[in-house]
């Protein structure tokens, strides 16, 4: 799917699919817009131009703009999670106790 996403440093409005975190052209932040892409595309250039320069100005671009709240379920952040999080194998035996009591602990 495609969403409308603002770069600040470059003044643009990239069309990107995914929700993206950083500019493809100059790799600085970027925020998701509320625009749909199918409204972004049914702008001639004044409306377009129009709408960038909205973009430009902080305080509009918080109106305009949301925050991608399901990264958490998305496949790169699960996979950054799985590679943060090897599992820690913890075992011992107690000498004074039946060998059938020994623990593993898993973490």
């Amino acid at each position: 799917m495609m969403y409308m996403h603002y770069c600040k440093r470059c003044h643009r409005v990239h069309m990107l699919n995914g929700h993206k975190q950083f500019c493809p052209k100059c790799q600085s932040s970027i925020a998701e817009l509320k625009l749909s892409y199918m409204d972004y595309v049914s702008m001639n250039e004044a409306q377009r131009t129009s709408f960038c320069t909205c973009c430009s100005d902080e305080d509009q671009l918080k109106r305009l703009s949301t925050t991608y709240r399901m990264y958490k379920y998305s496949k790169w952040y699960k996979e950054l999670q799985r590679q943060l999080a090897q599992p820690a194998i913890h075992s011992y035996t107690a000498a004074e106790r039946n060998p059938m009591e020994n623990v593993v602990s898993i973490f």
